[in-house]
């Protein structure tokens, strides 16, 4: 009988090498599906982080998401604080009237407060920075929407799967 102490390893361990060129061939995907104030700047925060890396970045605009990219809503985004309990107040205050607006300025203030610009002015130093913006086919018909009613630098409307192809053997992230 052999035990785990009487077997010799039959590949060495991985041990990341921290002197390697840095992100070579590396690809990230950000599927961008929320369109809440709040849950707008993780995608962009990590799409402008692996830019910084040298990561090949493309960010996918889908449902809700989708409201980054339009033109007439992008520079509007609201944050709520009904059902969302990571706010830690009594969920009753966000039914209160104002309470949205109140909550989406006072978030507003913290992120402009660490020198973070508004999601407009964002995804413009993304683009600057090489990231690739691009939009969804279904989510476009189903709000009867066109390229021009999105950023001029959206790159097109494909489907899906045109994005899983494009991006292929990108690490994934779903926000």
């Amino acid at each position: 009988m052999t035990t785990q102490t009487d077997r010799t390893p039959e590949t060495a361990p991985f041990v990341p090498s921290f002197d390697a060129p840095e992100s070579q061939g590396r690809k990230l995907a950000i599927i961008c599906s929320k369109g809440n104030l709040d849950m707008a700047y993780p995608g962009l925060i990590l799409a402008n982080a692996a830019l910084g890396e040298g990561v090949e970045t493309h960010l996918f605009f889908t449902f809700w998401g989708f409201d980054m990219i339009n033109t007439k809503t992008s520079g509007d985004l609201k944050f709520t604080m009904l059902g969302n309990t990571a706010t830690h107040l009594p969920q009753g205050l966000g039914g209160i009237p104002g309470m949205t607006h109140l909550a989406t300025s006072q978030m507003k203030k913290a992120i402009a407060d660490l020198d973070v610009p508004e999601v407009p002015e964002f995804l413009d130093q993304i683009v600057a920075s090489g990231g690739h913006l691009w939009a969804c086919r279904m989510s476009a018909d189903m709000q009867h929407l066109t390229e021009a009613d999105l950023r001029d630098d959206v790159e097109g409307i494909i489907s899906a799967s045109d994005f899983i192809e494009l991006t292929d053997g990108a690490q994934l992230l779903f926000i």
